[in-house]
């Protein structure tokens, strides 16, 4: 029952981020605080971590939407320079190495490599998203897909499925970012009569 309730919110939280609602976050808070309760279950530490980290990150991205919000309750994309995609992923992957080694020495962890970097990798995604960049739909995609075989070896089958109904949002999410950020970039060329 409490895996089924954290799929439920987990869907209905992508679901409106890829919307760009603000209602996103407070249901997303919902959804992590339910799967750190089943993490902890299936000792996928580094997941638990990660739905702490999330929670910040969730608490983040609703203050930073809030200043941005336009009439229609959505906000506006921002590209996401390169040297900065480049920089965070690095971090990301140190942090994700590092973390998988404390879990590795210290824990009795299921998969503590793969785990961590997920979870590093998820923050990075997180981190992007809060601050409404594009490409965090694209490492969602790649981490996702990861995350299913992951889920299904540990025997979580509804969380393995929740992650591919997470690759089709996260897909959809992209193509709307993506046409909004198009958008943004054709008006801020057109010259105001």
């Amino acid at each position: 029952m409490l895996e089924w309730s954290a799929v439920g919110a987990s869907i209905l939280g992508v679901w409106l981020m890829a919307q760009r609602r603000m209602l996103a976050w407070p249901v997303g808070l919902i959804s992590v605080g339910l799967y750190a309760f089943v993490f902890i279950e299936a000792r996928l530490y580094s997941d638990t971590l990660l739905q702490c980290a999330f929670a910040a990150f969730l608490l983040y991205g609703w203050i930073n939407w809030q200043r941005q919000d336009r009439p229609d309750g959505r906000v506006i994309i921002v590209p996401l320079a390169n040297h900065l995609l480049a920089r965070d992923l690095g971090i990301g992957i140190a942090f994700g190495i590092a973390l998988g080694a404390a879990m590795h020495s210290w824990t009795n962890a299921a998969l503590p490599w793969l785990d961590a970097m997920l979870a590093a990798l998820s923050l990075v995604a997180q981190w992007w998203q809060a601050r409404r960049h594009t490409a965090a739909w694209w490492l969602w995609i790649v981490v996702d897909v990861v995350y299913i075989g992951m889920y299904a070896v540990k025997s979580l089958h509804a969380t393995a499925g929740l992650y591919l109904v997470f690759v089709g949002l996260a897909a959809m999410g992209l193509r709307a970012w993506k046409k909004e950020e198009h958008r943004g970039q054709r008006h801020a060329l057109t010259p105001s009569h």
